[in-house]
This record gives structure tokens, sequence and C-alpha cells, in this order.
């Protein structure tokens, strides 16, 4: 398998506490990978370390290697601002600013970046950002009305232009779909599968049936109990996972015995 994430003996801490222990896994370029296991388990935890948007908490700190084909991203002098741009964040609440307008918003993670951009370049950015979250043709008419006027749905979808405009090449999704009626998970899901054909995606899910549908490896974590630090206990195909598990843990929770 060629390797666009490697994560070598991952250990988070915030302040003295552990949240994950010793996780260790590669992610493949231009595949879905879920990450499932109980609430406290570490996995939206985990999935922040790949991009190092955990640091924006005081006293949240990693011992281990986070490479993105080879390149460290915790090596000295490498810019956390310049990660997020290579590994975007689409959040479990969309979160568009709320004084923007739809158009400014799709732009605005270009914008935080300095990057200088003309107003064609930037109307056919905002064009194609659309176009690849599948909301163009609902917002085409009203780019300049405030993205908080959207549905939750559509919000969550203009927050996956405005993660594909800055050209990522992996977008992280931490529950994207948690606040979502079945209609609009289901937008989100096809447009998933969409995403992987140019992207590799990473997403955090509670829902198993989710996971089972979107991604092509699957990754459990779970908990001794509590204050315990979270682990990686099975990863492997997502077949394998729902269907055959080598973990009794894992069997346990992908059949509702438990989480």
């Amino acid at each position: 398998m060629s390797k666009r994430i490697s994560v070598k003996d991952l250990n988070v801490f915030y302040g003295d506490f552990k949240a994950v222990e010793d996780v260790t896994l590669d992610i493949a370029p231009r595949s879905v990978t879920a990450f499932i296991g109980p609430s406290g388990c570490g996995k939206s935890t985990f999935l922040r370390t790949l991009n190092r948007m955990h640091e924006v908490i005081p006293g949240a700190r990693v011992e281990g290697d986070v490479l993105l084909d080879g390149d460290n991203l915790y090596g000295p002098g490498v810019d956390p601002v310049t990660v997020r741009s290579r590994i975007g964040m689409v959040f479990q609440r969309a979160n568009p600013f709320p004084t923007m307008s739809i158009r400014d918003n799709v732009l605005a993670g270009v914008k935080l970046n300095n990057k200088r951009i003309s107003s064609s370049d930037a109307d056919d950015l905002v064009e194609r950002s659309l176009r690849g979250a599948n909301l163009w043709k609902e917002v085409k008419d009203r780019l300049q009305k405030p993205g908080s006027g959207l549905s939750g749905g559509q919000q969550q979808r203009l927050c996956i232009a405005r993660a594909i405009a800055v050209e990522p090449e992996v977008i992280l999704m931490d529950e994207p779909c948690s606040a979502l009626d079945p209609i609009s998970t289901m937008a989100i899901e096809d447009l998933i599968a969409e995403l992987e054909k140019d992207y590799t995606v990473v997403i955090v899910t509670h829902n198993m049936q989710q996971a089972a549908r979107v991604s092509e490896r699957t990754a459990f974590f779970n908990i001794a109990g509590a204050g315990e630090p979270g682990r990686l206990i099975e990863y492997s195909d997502t077949t394998d996972i729902f269907n055959n598990p080598r973990e009794k843990s894992t069997e346990d929770y992908v059949s509702g015995r438990f989480g």
C-alpha cells in the first residue's frame, strides 16, 4: 500500500494527561478511512493531531511522528498553518463565518493564507469549490447572501467548499453528519465518494452504518476505563472490521453490545 499519511508511535497529551497512547497506522492516498469507537476513546483527538489542530488547546503536545508523503509534520521549523493548508478540516458543527457572504466564506481560507488572487480567479475558485462540494446549483444566484442563511446540510457543504478552496491534499472530517437530518447526511456521504477521487479523506463517525458505507478502511479505537488513554485496537479493511474482526472488543462494538 502506498502511504499518504504514516503515523508512528503517536502519544497525545493534554498537560500530564495522556489522551491517546501508542498509535501506529498508515493511510493510503485517494481513499476514505473511518475512525470509530465509543465516546471519549481519543478518535477525534487523534484526528486533530493529523493537522496539528489539537494545538489550539493549551498544554496539548504529541510524542511520535506524523508523516505526510514522507514529510514530518512535527519536524523542527514546520509551520502548523502550512500543515493545515495541506490537510484541511471539516468540523462536527457547520461553522460558516456568520457575517460573511457565501462567496467570502469559500475564499476565507485562501485569504487567511495571504494568497493574492484576482477577482476573476476568485470567481473561478468559488465556482469550482462550490461545484466540488455539490452546492453550486443551489447557491449560484445568492453568492452575496450570508452563509448563515443556508440550511444545516448546505452550511456543512459550504464548509467543505471552504476546505477544498485552499487545495489541500487531505480532508479530515470530525463527525460531519452528526447534526444533520438523513437527507443531508446522504448528500454528504455522496460527496465523500466524489471527494475520494481527488483527496485522501479521513472521517470520525459514531454512525457505524456510515463507516461501512463510505470507507475502505476502518480503525476501531477504545478505552479501558475513565482516565485511561484511548488506544487503536484494530485497523483493517472495513468489510473485515464489520464482518470478520480479529479482536473481541471490536466485534462487541460493531455488533452493538457496548458503546
